[in-house]
């Protein structure tokens, strides 16, 4: 299992710059959840917390019984994310997560695959 967030620092970050140059932060995880999170709402669930947050990325079941998710967006905001997704919502069970850095790509919206 890769861990991808420094506990004091949280994930690493890739360089953006918002509107007008001025620099913006932003980071791109790649999660991998195992438990009880398929037919529990969890990737619906997922996206709904992911729009309130301001996070970007997408949501899918893998054949093996794991939810994939991919999370774009400002440190603090993706960090709340991974908070959220240890437990998932009311019916998951979250028994293990695997957190995977990537370099943003730009992602738009959060989508449910």
């Amino acid at each position: 299992m890769s861990a991808g967030i420094d506990p004091a620092n949280g994930p690493s970050a890739g360089a953006s710059a918002g509107p007008g140059g001025a620099g913006t932060q932003v980071v791109r995880v790649r999660v991998f959840v195992d438990g009880r999170v398929q037919g529990v709402g969890f990737r619906v669930s997922t996206a709904r917390e992911a729009v309130r947050l301001g996070v970007q990325g997408w949501a899918r079941n893998l054949p093996d019984g794991r939810v994939e998710a991919v999370y774009e967006g400002p440190p603090e905001e993706v960090e709340d994310m991974l908070a959220w997704t240890r437990h998932g919502p009311g019916g998951a069970r979250v028994t293990e997560m695997a957190i995977h850095d990537e370099e943003p790509k730009g992602e738009r919206g959060f989508s449910v695959g």
